[in-house]
Protein backbone atom coordinates (compact mmCIF):
# COMPACT_ATOMS: atom_id res chain seq x y z
CA UNK A 1 0.00 0.00 0.00
CA UNK A 2 1.19 3.48 -0.73
CA UNK A 3 -0.25 6.72 -0.66
CA UNK A 4 1.13 9.58 -3.70
CA UNK A 5 -1.24 12.05 -2.43
CA UNK A 6 -3.14 12.52 0.91
CA UNK A 7 -6.37 10.40 0.59
CA UNK A 8 -7.27 6.98 -0.06
CA UNK A 9 -4.02 4.95 -0.40
CA UNK A 10 -3.41 2.44 -3.62
CA UNK A 11 -1.83 -1.19 -4.11
CA UNK A 12 1.30 -1.28 -5.85
CA UNK A 13 4.30 -3.60 -6.57
CA UNK A 14 6.95 -2.27 -5.52
CA UNK A 15 10.66 -4.02 -5.41
CA UNK A 16 11.16 -6.08 -2.63
CA UNK A 17 13.16 -4.38 0.17
CA UNK A 18 16.89 -5.21 1.31
CA UNK A 19 17.38 -4.65 5.12
CA UNK A 20 20.46 -2.38 5.93
CA UNK A 21 23.27 -4.32 8.02
CA UNK A 22 21.27 -3.23 11.80
CA UNK A 23 17.85 -4.28 9.97
CA UNK A 24 15.55 -7.67 9.49
CA UNK A 25 13.46 -7.99 7.03
CA UNK A 26 10.08 -9.49 7.74
CA UNK A 27 7.78 -11.26 5.52
CA UNK A 28 4.67 -9.27 6.80
CA UNK A 29 1.03 -12.04 7.77
CA UNK A 30 -0.63 -9.11 9.82
CA UNK A 31 -0.38 -5.61 10.14
CA UNK A 32 -2.97 -3.27 12.17
CA UNK A 33 -4.41 0.01 12.29
CA UNK A 34 -3.82 3.24 14.24
CA UNK A 35 -5.01 6.57 14.17
CA UNK A 36 -1.51 7.90 13.32
CA UNK A 37 -2.13 6.02 10.46
CA UNK A 38 -5.40 7.37 9.67
CA UNK A 39 -4.12 11.04 10.15
CA UNK A 40 -1.20 10.58 8.12
CA UNK A 41 -3.12 9.19 5.26
CA UNK A 42 -5.76 11.54 5.43
CA UNK A 43 -3.46 14.20 5.72
CA UNK A 44 -5.69 15.73 8.32
CA UNK A 45 -4.88 17.51 10.63
CA UNK A 46 -3.50 20.06 8.66
CA UNK A 47 -0.84 21.03 11.16
CA UNK A 48 0.97 17.88 10.56
CA UNK A 49 1.64 17.96 6.68
CA UNK A 50 4.03 20.84 8.14
CA UNK A 51 6.19 17.38 8.98
CA UNK A 52 4.52 14.80 6.44
CA UNK A 53 4.41 17.40 3.54
CA UNK A 54 2.30 20.79 2.19
CA UNK A 55 1.33 19.33 -0.98
CA UNK A 56 1.79 15.73 -1.13
CA UNK A 57 3.30 13.50 1.24
CA UNK A 58 6.81 13.54 1.43
CA UNK A 59 6.88 9.31 2.28
CA UNK A 60 4.70 6.75 0.36
CA UNK A 61 4.49 3.93 3.22
CA UNK A 62 1.80 3.29 5.38
CA UNK A 63 1.08 1.47 8.23
CA UNK A 64 2.75 0.62 11.21
CA UNK A 65 1.80 -2.62 13.37
CA UNK A 66 3.44 -5.94 11.76
CA UNK A 67 3.91 -9.59 12.74
CA UNK A 68 5.46 -11.55 10.77
CA UNK A 69 8.75 -14.25 9.85
CA UNK A 70 11.87 -12.89 9.87
CA UNK A 71 13.19 -13.70 5.77
CA UNK A 72 17.05 -12.07 6.02
CA UNK A 73 18.69 -10.77 8.20
CA UNK A 74 21.57 -7.61 7.98
CA UNK A 75 25.55 -8.68 8.63
CA UNK A 76 24.99 -6.64 12.23
CA UNK A 77 22.10 -8.55 13.32
CA UNK A 78 22.59 -11.37 16.02
CA UNK A 79 19.53 -11.60 18.12
CA UNK A 80 17.31 -12.42 15.11
CA UNK A 81 17.85 -15.12 12.52
CA UNK A 82 15.65 -16.23 9.28
CA UNK A 83 12.73 -17.96 10.13
CA UNK A 84 11.79 -16.13 13.67
CA UNK A 85 8.42 -15.15 14.23
CA UNK A 86 8.13 -11.41 15.32
CA UNK A 87 6.65 -8.66 15.67
CA UNK A 88 6.63 -4.91 16.17
CA UNK A 89 6.33 -1.91 14.44
CA UNK A 90 8.15 0.28 11.63
CA UNK A 91 6.71 2.72 8.52
CA UNK A 92 5.62 1.11 5.51
CA UNK A 93 4.17 -2.30 7.25
CA UNK A 94 0.67 -2.98 5.24
CA UNK A 95 2.93 -4.79 2.52
CA UNK A 96 3.96 -8.09 2.23
CA UNK A 97 7.93 -7.41 3.40
CA UNK A 98 8.91 -4.62 5.98
CA UNK A 99 12.41 -3.42 7.32
CA UNK A 100 12.56 -3.14 11.05
CA UNK A 101 15.22 -2.16 13.31
CA UNK A 102 14.68 -0.71 16.89
CA UNK A 103 11.12 -2.17 17.65
CA UNK A 104 10.94 -5.63 16.79
CA UNK A 105 10.76 -8.43 19.00
CA UNK A 106 9.76 -12.29 18.95
CA UNK A 107 6.16 -13.04 18.91
CA UNK A 108 4.68 -14.82 21.82
CA UNK A 109 3.81 -18.08 20.70
CA UNK A 110 0.64 -18.50 21.83
CA UNK A 111 -0.67 -15.58 19.46
CA UNK A 112 -1.60 -15.61 16.33
CA UNK A 113 -0.13 -13.22 13.52
CA UNK A 114 -3.41 -11.24 14.14
CA UNK A 115 -3.46 -10.94 17.47
CA UNK A 116 0.40 -9.96 17.72
CA UNK A 117 0.06 -7.43 14.95
CA UNK A 118 -2.65 -5.52 16.97
CA UNK A 119 -0.50 -4.52 19.87
CA UNK A 120 2.72 -2.66 19.10
CA UNK A 121 1.43 1.01 19.39
CA UNK A 122 -1.92 0.79 21.12
CA UNK A 123 -0.45 -1.51 23.69
CA UNK A 124 3.08 0.49 24.21
CA UNK A 125 0.77 3.34 24.30
CA UNK A 126 -1.55 1.80 27.18
CA UNK A 127 2.28 0.89 28.66
CA UNK A 128 3.87 3.99 28.75
CA UNK A 129 1.23 6.39 29.47
CA UNK A 130 0.12 4.59 32.49
CA UNK A 131 3.52 3.26 33.95
CA UNK A 132 5.95 5.99 32.73
CA UNK A 133 3.91 9.49 32.35
CA UNK A 134 1.38 8.46 35.07
CA UNK A 135 3.47 6.58 37.25
CA UNK A 136 0.45 4.46 38.28
CA UNK A 137 1.39 2.81 41.48
CA UNK A 138 -0.60 -0.39 42.67
CA UNK A 139 -3.95 0.57 44.64
CA UNK A 140 -4.28 4.04 43.18
CA UNK A 141 -7.41 4.50 41.29
CA UNK A 142 -7.35 5.29 37.54
CA UNK A 143 -9.88 6.45 35.15
CA UNK A 144 -10.04 5.29 31.79
CA UNK A 145 -11.38 7.67 29.34
CA UNK A 146 -12.31 5.65 26.42
CA UNK A 147 -11.82 2.21 27.80
CA UNK A 148 -13.34 -0.47 24.83
CA UNK A 149 -11.09 1.33 21.72
CA UNK A 150 -7.60 -0.06 20.93
CA UNK A 151 -5.78 2.10 23.42
CA UNK A 152 -8.37 1.25 26.09
CA UNK A 153 -8.72 -2.23 25.92
CA UNK A 154 -5.34 -2.41 26.34
CA UNK A 155 -4.81 0.18 29.60
CA UNK A 156 -7.59 -1.77 31.51
CA UNK A 157 -5.69 -4.87 31.18
CA UNK A 158 -2.34 -3.22 32.06
CA UNK A 159 -3.50 -1.13 35.27
CA UNK A 160 -4.98 -4.17 36.63
CA UNK A 161 -1.72 -5.33 36.11
CA UNK A 162 -0.20 -2.37 37.89
CA UNK A 163 -2.36 -3.45 40.94
CA UNK A 164 -4.61 -0.18 40.43
CA UNK A 165 -8.68 -0.13 40.64
CA UNK A 166 -9.72 0.38 37.35
CA UNK A 167 -12.70 2.51 36.21
CA UNK A 168 -13.31 2.15 32.45
CA UNK A 169 -15.75 4.68 30.69
CA UNK A 170 -17.11 3.62 27.23
CA UNK A 171 -20.93 3.01 25.10
CA UNK A 172 -23.53 0.77 25.70
CA UNK A 173 -22.55 -1.81 23.47
CA UNK A 174 -19.07 -2.05 25.03
CA UNK A 175 -19.76 -1.97 28.93
CA UNK A 176 -19.09 -6.04 29.06
CA UNK A 177 -16.32 -5.93 27.28
CA UNK A 178 -14.62 -3.68 29.83
CA UNK A 179 -16.21 -5.57 32.56
CA UNK A 180 -14.05 -8.67 30.97
CA UNK A 181 -10.63 -7.21 30.82
CA UNK A 182 -10.94 -6.52 34.21
CA UNK A 183 -12.34 -3.29 34.96
CA UNK A 184 -13.26 -3.03 38.75
CA UNK A 185 -16.12 -0.67 37.58
CA UNK A 186 -17.40 0.79 34.20
CA UNK A 187 -19.50 3.83 32.95
CA UNK A 188 -21.39 3.68 30.69
CA UNK A 189 -20.94 7.56 28.97
CA UNK A 190 -24.51 7.32 27.56
CA UNK A 191 -26.76 7.07 30.32
CA UNK A 192 -24.08 8.59 32.92
CA UNK A 193 -21.85 11.48 33.15
CA UNK A 194 -18.46 10.03 34.98
CA UNK A 195 -17.31 13.65 35.64
CA UNK A 196 -20.08 14.09 38.18
CA UNK A 197 -20.16 10.89 39.74
CA UNK A 198 -18.59 12.35 43.01
CA UNK A 199 -15.71 9.34 42.98
CA UNK A 200 -12.36 10.77 43.08
CA UNK A 201 -9.37 9.58 41.17
CA UNK A 202 -5.23 9.32 41.89
CA UNK A 203 -4.93 9.17 37.36
CA UNK A 204 -6.95 9.76 34.29
CA UNK A 205 -6.12 7.94 31.29
CA UNK A 206 -7.52 10.20 28.35
CA UNK A 207 -8.04 8.59 25.44
CA UNK A 208 -11.59 10.21 23.90
CA UNK A 209 -10.52 13.52 24.50
CA UNK A 210 -13.93 14.74 25.01
CA UNK A 211 -14.04 16.64 28.21
CA UNK A 212 -13.05 19.58 29.06
CA UNK A 213 -10.21 20.91 31.62
CA UNK A 214 -13.04 22.12 34.23
CA UNK A 215 -14.89 18.74 33.77
CA UNK A 216 -12.36 16.66 34.76
CA UNK A 217 -11.23 18.32 37.78
CA UNK A 218 -14.45 17.68 39.70
CA UNK A 219 -13.34 13.71 39.63
CA UNK A 220 -9.46 14.27 40.21
CA UNK A 221 -7.63 14.31 43.56
CA UNK A 222 -5.52 17.33 44.57
CA UNK A 223 -2.34 15.84 43.37
CA UNK A 224 -4.11 13.81 40.02
CA UNK A 225 -2.17 13.56 36.76
CA UNK A 226 -4.41 13.13 33.50
CA UNK A 227 -2.38 11.42 30.65
CA UNK A 228 -3.57 12.84 27.89
CA UNK A 229 -3.26 10.25 24.44
CA UNK A 230 -5.99 11.69 22.33
CA UNK A 231 -8.65 14.06 21.46
CA UNK A 232 -11.20 14.63 18.58
CA UNK A 233 -10.69 14.38 14.90
CA UNK A 234 -12.98 17.01 14.17
CA UNK A 235 -10.52 20.35 14.02
CA UNK A 236 -9.07 19.89 10.53
CA UNK A 237 -6.75 22.51 11.25
CA UNK A 238 -5.12 21.10 14.27
CA UNK A 239 -7.02 17.73 15.39
CA UNK A 240 -6.14 16.39 19.10
CA UNK A 241 -3.48 18.67 19.28
CA UNK A 242 -6.20 21.46 20.05
CA UNK A 243 -7.36 19.23 23.31
CA UNK A 244 -3.85 18.16 24.12
CA UNK A 245 -2.63 21.87 24.22
CA UNK A 246 -5.99 23.25 25.83
CA UNK A 247 -5.81 20.63 28.14
CA UNK A 248 -2.12 21.98 28.97
CA UNK A 249 -2.45 25.73 29.06
CA UNK A 250 -6.03 24.88 31.64
CA UNK A 251 -3.61 23.28 34.32
CA UNK A 252 -0.56 25.34 34.17
CA UNK A 253 0.26 26.64 37.87
CA UNK A 254 -2.36 24.11 39.08
CA UNK A 255 -1.87 21.04 41.42
CA UNK A 256 -3.44 18.56 39.02
CA UNK A 257 -0.82 17.98 36.29
CA UNK A 258 -1.74 17.05 32.77
CA UNK A 259 1.16 15.41 30.68
CA UNK A 260 0.45 14.81 26.84
CA UNK A 261 2.78 12.41 25.17
CA UNK A 262 3.54 10.44 21.81
CA UNK A 263 4.28 6.84 21.90
CA UNK A 264 7.95 5.75 21.88
CA UNK A 265 8.62 2.36 20.09
CA UNK A 266 11.30 0.45 21.65
CA UNK A 267 12.57 -3.27 22.17
CA UNK A 268 12.40 -3.09 25.39
CA UNK A 269 8.88 -2.02 25.66
CA UNK A 270 7.92 -4.71 23.32
CA UNK A 271 9.46 -7.77 25.48
CA UNK A 272 7.58 -6.15 28.36
CA UNK A 273 4.25 -6.87 26.35
CA UNK A 274 5.52 -9.57 25.24
CA UNK A 275 5.65 -11.53 28.42
CA UNK A 276 2.58 -9.97 29.48
CA UNK A 277 0.57 -11.57 26.34
CA UNK A 278 2.46 -14.75 26.86
CA UNK A 279 1.14 -15.11 30.13
CA UNK A 280 -2.32 -14.20 29.71
CA UNK A 281 -2.08 -11.18 31.92
CA UNK A 282 -3.40 -9.02 28.42
CA UNK A 283 -5.57 -10.41 25.52
CA UNK A 284 -5.63 -8.67 22.18
CA UNK A 285 -9.20 -7.56 21.28
CA UNK A 286 -10.09 -7.75 17.54
CA UNK A 287 -13.09 -6.13 16.36
CA UNK A 288 -12.60 -6.94 12.25
CA UNK A 289 -10.12 -7.93 10.07
CA UNK A 290 -9.68 -6.73 6.27
CA UNK A 291 -7.47 -7.68 3.44
CA UNK A 292 -4.64 -5.67 2.52
CA UNK A 293 -6.56 -4.54 -0.82
CA UNK A 294 -9.35 -3.49 1.23
CA UNK A 295 -7.52 -1.12 3.44
CA UNK A 296 -9.28 1.67 2.24
CA UNK A 297 -12.74 0.02 3.93
CA UNK A 298 -10.47 -0.04 7.07
CA UNK A 299 -9.79 3.44 7.36
CA UNK A 300 -13.34 4.10 6.83
CA UNK A 301 -14.10 2.43 9.40
CA UNK A 302 -11.91 3.54 12.30
CA UNK A 303 -12.77 7.29 11.18
CA UNK A 304 -16.33 6.05 12.25
CA UNK A 305 -14.83 6.05 15.92
CA UNK A 306 -17.05 2.88 16.91
CA UNK A 307 -14.01 0.30 16.87
CA UNK A 308 -13.90 -2.03 19.83
CA UNK A 309 -10.37 -2.76 20.40
CA UNK A 310 -8.12 -3.17 16.95
CA UNK A 311 -8.77 -3.46 13.55
CA UNK A 312 -6.61 -6.01 12.00
CA UNK A 313 -5.07 -6.16 7.97
CA UNK A 314 -4.32 -9.16 6.64
CA UNK A 315 -1.33 -9.44 4.55
CA UNK A 316 -0.49 -13.14 3.79
CA UNK A 317 -0.74 -16.70 5.43
CA UNK A 318 2.05 -17.94 7.13
CA UNK A 319 3.95 -20.34 4.98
Amino acid sequence: MVRTTYGTPDLREVDKPVPAEDEVLVRVHAASVNPVDWYRVTGRPYLARLQDGLRKPRSEEVGVDFAGTVEAVGGNVTRLQPGDEVFGGRTGAFADYVRARDAVAPKPANLTFEQAAAVPIAGLTALQGLRDKGQLQPGQRVLINGASGGVGTFAVQIAKWLGAEVTGVCSTRNVETARALGADHVVDYTRDDFTRSGQRYDLMLDIAGNRSWRQCIRVLDREATIVVVGGPKTNRWIGPIGHMLGMKLASLGRSREVVPFMTKLNNDDLAVLGKLLEDGTVTPVIDRSYDLSEVADAFGYLGEGHARGKIVITVSSAG
